[in-house]
């Protein structure tokens, strides 16, 4: 039975890809996360005291959050079960959760529950966790790869602690393939293979961080040879590298991120990275209306009177793109991002009307003046509003040197770049006369 067994095992690994065969056995054979797990990191210290906690596993795919979460529970030499959220329901939570209860009763130690993409489960199953995790019946290890401080409700998320795992480095990557190359028992280091210097560098760079990317990548690349030894090119590994796939949710932080980078490159002046963000921002399958609002927005809130062209360029470029549609609409917002990243930058429209709303909220209220009250009713005059008012276009120059304002305050403050120059000279000259 025992050998039957152990064929049956032999055999199921066997038919695992290689990155799962090539999971780490110890906390010491992982690669990359040295931020978290390093000697004296909180991690380590709670793995080696087996004081481990709750906590929120976040990151990318493919950076080692599943192979973690069963170190985790190896190292710790705890109980350990598996539920993926977008498979799992109550049902399935609920008996995970009484098996950690009789886990804990019959051995005094507390199991680990791991969570796969934790933010896929709703509300009222995330609160199903919560009397357990407070009362340490189970320790909870959530995996995503969504923002958790966004994806997970706050109650769950206080009794946790998140630790974010970052993509693998290029050489990071390359140090992981070499082993699975040299591996005899798990990897590949049955077969005969030689590899060219860029080959392995490559495939590094095109997988992005994403450990099980590049693995997939030379174990295709390696068992696709028609002859051995096979010889592993930069040729190989195109052939063998698919296109990513590049994830998009309209709720995630990724999205969120995506734009951020995209306007504070605009505000930065950068053409190129603005263009980059916006190419990935398409390519993910961003929504045009979202695209073309930010970039009306940011026309006025960074751009503004330094270039006024900018807003009008905008609101056509949002007009054109409802007209034509993808794919097309790529090259008017191309054309528009390169002209916003490049043009003259103000954002004293955005603090002006930021000041004055802050005077209005939170200053005294300051009364509309007597002669700039309405006087067109009858009666008004009686009042004396509209007494004393001078029409601006009966002056030589169409200032009239009057009060608008009752009081001395300054909230627009112009700035010395592009057209607002002109402005700001204009604005000084103006002031001076009214506050004579």
């Amino acid at each position: 039975m025992d050998l039957f067994a152990a064929a049956e095992q032999s055999n199921r690994e066997q038919a695992m890809p290689l990155a799962a065969r090539m999971r780490p056995k110890t906390l010491d054979e992982m690669v990359g996360q040295s931020h978290i797990l390093g000697p004296d990191k909180l991690l380590r210290r709670l793995v080696k005291t087996r004081r481990l906690q709750s906590i929120l596993l976040y990151g990318p795919p493919g950076t080692g959050k599943t192979t973690l979460a069963r170190l985790l529970a190896s190292e710790t030499q705890a109980a350990f079960r598996q539920l993926n959220a977008v498979t799992s329901g109550i049902k399935e939570l609920r008996e995970s959760l009484d098996w950690a209860r009789d886990e804990l009763s019959a051995t005094g130690s507390r199991p680990i529950l791991f969570i796969d993409e934790i933010h896929r489960f709703n509300r009222s199953q995330q609160d199903a966790l919560l009397p357990d995790v407070e009362a340490g019946v189970v320790a909870l290890v959530g995996a995503t790869t969504s923002n958790p401080y966004f994806a997970v409700n706050g109650a769950l998320l206080s009794r946790s602690q998140v630790f974010e795992l970052q993509l693998l480095s290029d050489e990071e990557l390359i140090a992981l393939m070499q082993r699975a190359l040299s591996d005899r028992v798990h990897g590949l280091g049955k077969f005969q293979v030689t590899v060219q210097p860029d080959a392995l560098a490559y495939c590094a760079r095109m997988s992005e961080g994403d450990a099980r990317r590049a693995l997939n990548a030379l174990e295709l690349a390696v068992l696709s040879g028609n002859s051995y030894p096979v010889e592993l090119t930069v040729q190989h590994m195109q052939e063998c590298m698919q296109k990513k796939v590049l994830q998009f949710d309209p709720s995630g932080d990724g999205h969120y991120d995506m734009a951020s980078a995209l306007i504070k490159s605009i505000r930065g002046s950068d053409a190129n990275a603005s263009l980059y963000w916006l190419a990935r921002m398409l390519e993910s399958g961003e929504e045009i209306r979202f695209l073309c609002r930010r970039l009306v927005i940011l026309a006025s809130e960074d751009i503004g009177n330094a270039d006024p062209h900018a807003l009008t360029l905008a609101v056509a470029t949002m007009q054109a793109c409802e007209f034509i549609g993808l794919p097309e609409c790529q090259l008017t917002l191309s054309q528009a991002v390169i002209y916003l990243a490049l043009a003259p930058k103000s954002n004293s429209a955005t603090t002006a009307i930021a000041n004055a709303r802050r005077e209005v909220k939170e200053g005294k209220v300051i009364p509309v003046p007597v002669h700039l009250r309405d006087g067109h009713y009858s009666g008004s005059k009686d009042l004396g509003h509209g007494v004393g008012y001078e029409y601006a276009h009966n002056a030589e120059d169409g200032i009239a040197e009057q009060d608008y304002l009752g009081v001395d305050r300054q909230f627009y403050e112009p700035v010395e770049r592009g057209f607002e120059h002109e402005l700001a000279d204009r604005y000084r000259e103006i002031q001076r006369r009214l506050r004579t």
